[in-house]
């Protein structure tokens, strides 16, 4: 006879478990104590916890004040709408990054347009987020002219905005303290040539990021305003020029001032993001003054990193905006807003000034 085969059944069992413990819940007219729903499944009682706190995070079930559980209605897969700065910008595509894994994670369907630094790209992408009937959008781009066009159309359809770094009009701000940032960077730049050069300074260099607006302006006068909490410098010393965040024209502006200023050997230079500290450091090595200047960006992107990793680097130092953070709790202050919770009209990311001497042994 032939033998008598077993069909296999390829189960998961904690998803059984999670299944199981969904059923009961949806069984019971009241809602019901972790106590209960172990006593009922018989798992063990961390695996009872773990599933129930992943169907509270997922929206599938609520945990009332008194600590019970109940089943709520299903709710319908959101979809937000991300407009990325630039795919070129390395922090701008970490931040992408960190918002699919985070969007991922929460059941969220992501759509991802790239603003290109352009701002006509912008409002197009924002024009697409409407079309689409997304949920909810999240814009990150640089143009802060065209913030009130973009946050216009976006309220105009009903739909919440959460603006990343640069304010926008009916949007929940989410980003870095700019003048702090700018204030640590400023400390460390004053710390270098007191320990270098004595404090001797003959020029404060900020390369600032006009077109993004007074707030990201700030980051260039808290980093003057930390430079100045530690060295008495005349304010002739302090110039400040618009390398726009990019790597190519900070390049160019910071070549021809050191080519402007040849025998000036103790320059600080604060930029208000690492491609832009990229792009000096090109000027720098360009004219072999590695010397003569000290720069710090923000970002902390790998790069720059690498290069706090040797001694002869002009780059000293970076301010961290913590990047991997910014995705979950993009995705939290989303998920809040849509349901109705009192989210604060500003939201801040923690941040961490790195400099070279602490990567160092």
């Amino acid at each position: 006879m032939p033998k008598k085969s077993t069909k296999r059944l390829y189960l998961i069992p904690i998803l059984s478990k999670a299944l199981d413990i969904l059923e009961y819940l949806q069984s019971e007219k009241s809602p019901v104590t972790l106590e209960a729903v172990y006593r009922q499944t018989r798992f063990s009682k961390t695996s009872v916890y773990r599933i129930l706190q992943t169907l509270v995070h997922r929206g599938y079930v609520a945990r009332g004040g008194d600590g019970r559980y109940r089943l709520v209605t299903l709710p319908v897969k959101m979809r937000f709408g991300f407009g990325g700065q630039s795919s070129e910008l390395p922090f701008s595509e970490a931040v992408t990054s960190s918002l699919r894994a985070a969007a991922a994670a929460a059941g969220v369907d992501l759509l991802v347009l790239d603003n290109k630094y352009d701002a006509a790209t912008a409002i197009a992408n924002a024009n697409e987020f409407v079309r689409s009937r997304v949920d909810l959008v999240i814009e990150f781009q640089v143009e802060q002219q065209v913030a009130p066009v973009i946050a216009d159309r976006i309220a105009g359809a009903s739909i919440p905005l959460i603006a990343v770094d640069i304010p926008h009009p009916h949007a929940t701000f989410f980003g870095v303290d700019n003048f702090r940032v700018g204030f640590e960077a400023g400390e460390l730049l004053a710390q270098h040539a007191l320990e270098n050069w004595a404090g001797d300074v003959d020029w404060v260099l900020g390369l600032d990021l006009e077109e993004a607006g007074p707030l990201v302006q700030s980051r260039i006068t808290g980093a003057f305003e930390g430079v100045r909490s530690k060295l008495e410098l005349l304010p002739e010393c302090f110039v400040r020029v618009d390398g726009r965040g990019l790597r190519d024209k900070s390049h160019r502006i910071t070549l021809d001032f050191l080519k402007r200023h040849t025998k000036e050997k103790h320059i600080l230079l604060a930029a208000a993001t690492d491609t832009s500290a990229l792009g000096a450091l090109d000027a720098v090595r360009e004219l072999r003054r590695e010397k003569h200047v000290a720069i710090v960006g923000q970002d902390c992107v790998p790069e720059v990193l690498q290069e706090m990793g040797s001694r002869q680097s002009a780059i000293i130092g970076s301010v961290s905006h913590e990047v991997s953070d910014y995705g979950p709790r993009l995705i939290e202050i989303g998920l809040s807003l849509l349901r109705g919770r009192n989210v604060p009209p500003y939201n801040y990311v923690n941040h961490k000034l790195v400099a070279r001497r602490s990567l160092q042994p």
